[in-house]
């Protein structure tokens, strides 16, 4: 745990800097509530684990803050077939989208975003609010509650902007790419 994290979470705390994020977590989410079963993995993922992870599971939140990650998990979800929550925050913007690959209208993250940007801002350079990361947050578990008690409408399709200067929400619609090489109808 990095002290550069603190400001924009709130499972860790100033005695978690110099411990694994997972060690905190798990404190933290334990102290909480002693109940709840709780299974962590202490493991850097790579293609082969991310896929294992992401198949052994119901639905996936990235709250990842770099694009390879985001792409890497998108790609998994796809292959398995799970929902995925994405949620992104940098200086007062915030982005929100479920990509779900059981809905044949659904785009994937690639459809929106392509390869990304050679220009990758981080957290720690640009900056980002922890309110607005909260938000983000909060909005995912939202969805994923949506997701996993199938109620309400969930982002499947729609893209939430966040304007955290202004305090406004805007909701644009998003297609699926059928040339898109993750999803598409001629995957590589």
């Amino acid at each position: 745990m990095d002290l550069t994290n603190l400001q924009r979470q709130i499972i860790h705390d100033s005695h978690s800097v110099g411990v694994s994020k997972v060690d905190s977590a798990i404190s933290r989410l334990s102290a909480l509530n002693p109940e709840v079963r709780l299974v962590p993995h202490r493991q850097a993922l790579d293609v082969d684990t991310l896929a294992a992870a992401v198949a052994a599971v119901d639905l996936v939140l990235d709250c990842s803050d770099n694009f390879s990650t985001r792409e890497a998990v998108n790609a998994a979800c796809v292959v398995a077939g799970k929902p995925l929550v994405s949620g992104a925050a940098i200086r007062l913007e915030g982005q929100l989208s479920v990509f779900d690959p059981r809905r044949p209208e659904s785009p994937c993250y690639h459809c929106l975003y392509g390869h990304g940007s050679e220009a990758e801002l981080t957290c720690s350079e640009a900056g980002v609010l922890g309110p607005l990361v909260g938000t983000v947050g909060s909005l995912q578990a939202l969805e994923a509650l949506k997701l996993l008690a199938g109620f309400g409408e969930p982002l499947v399709g729609r893209l939430l902007l966040i304007d955290a200067l202004g305090t406004r929400f805007r909701e644009l619609r998003v297609k699926r790419d059928p040339g898109c090489s993750v999803c598409g109808t001629h995957r590589e």
